[in-house]
């Protein structure tokens, strides 16, 4: 018997060929959600606002006044079933039902695009022009030194021509930032009729507050008791080590119902998850001193 009959199993294992070593990788795109929005180049921008205009923004829903047909115990729908008793001659065959209509819970935003946040506005913007597509129950407005309603503009199919009409509305891009006057501007002229429904809204802002934080603080606290939940997005938390220590900060984070990072692609998925589980009940709130 020759040499090569005795080779051993071992030995031939060692001939084969080795099993290509597969490496756990992020995509390009996973790459891009966790990258921050000021570090991205003008090519990953684009790519952002692709990502972000292609995306079915989830949001919590409300139960309606109206009511629907249902096939499950609710309130006793008595027209259905004294139509059906006399179809019938009279002769009871069971009872309907009627339960309330879901109905989409209106979003207000409210976006700093002062000079402190010029690296993100723009996204944080092609965000709103999604939400405004993607829903229709979303009022947008933006503040520097002043607040200007910009829900309209948004209503432009194409994201470009949106923001160009914004940018040219807007006189304030880019200046300081006076958040207590803006917020106080919203309470006086819109909150009544915007948040008179159970509306949450959405504070985008790195808290950097030219004015009295007194003032910040007043209009804050109106504000919380009349929407359904306030929200304030912070930039800046998705920053290693941030800590909210400036005066606008301090003054409004007592009356937020969530404090969370807007700093890139996956923050934005995060809130888009927190915005659909926001039903049911007002969050609980603690007593502030006034």
């Amino acid at each position: 018997m020759s040499a090569a009959a005795h080779t051993s199993d071992a030995d031939r294992d060692n001939d084969r060929p080795e099993a290509p070593v597969v490496l756990a990788a992020y995509s390009p795109t996973e790459t891009l959600r966790l990258k921050d929005f000021q570090d991205l180049s003008p090519e990953e921008v684009s790519e952002v606002e692709r990502l972000i205009a292609s995306r079915r923004w989830p949001i919590a829903s409300k139960a309606s006044r109206r009511l629907r047909r249902s096939s499950k115990p609710g309130s006793l729908d008595l027209r259905r079933v004294l139509r059906a008793n006399i179809r019938h001659g009279g002769e009871s065959m069971g009872l309907a039902w009627r339960r309330p209509k879901s109905k989409r819970r209106g979003l207000v935003l409210i976006c700093d695009i002062s000079g402190s946040m010029s690296s993100y506005s723009r996204l944080l913007l092609v965000f709103a022009h999604a939400l405004n597509q993607g829903l229709g129950e979303v009022e947008s407005f933006v503040f520097g030194t002043r607040l200007t309603r910009i829900t309209r503009l948004l209503q432009h199919r194409r994201v470009d021509n949106a923001l160009q009409l914004v940018s040219g509305s807007v006189m304030d891009w880019s200046g300081g930032t006076r958040i207590g006057s803006s917020l106080r501007e919203f309470n006086r002229r819109w909150s009544r009729r915007l948040l008179g429904h159970g509306a949450s809204v959405l504070i985008v802002s790195d808290g950097w507050e030219r004015d009295d934080a007194g003032a910040l603080a007043k209009e804050m606290r109106h504000l919380q008791r009349s929407a359904f939940r306030l929200i304030w997005l912070n930039p800046l938390l998705g920053q290693p080590g941030f800590e909210p220590l400036t005066a606008g900060l301090q003054a409004a984070l007592p009356f937020v119902d969530d404090f969370l990072p807007v700093h890139n692609l996956n923050s934005l998925e995060e809130l888009g998850a927190n915005l659909a589980e926001t039903d049911g009940v007002r969050p609980v709130r603690r007593a502030v001193p006034a």
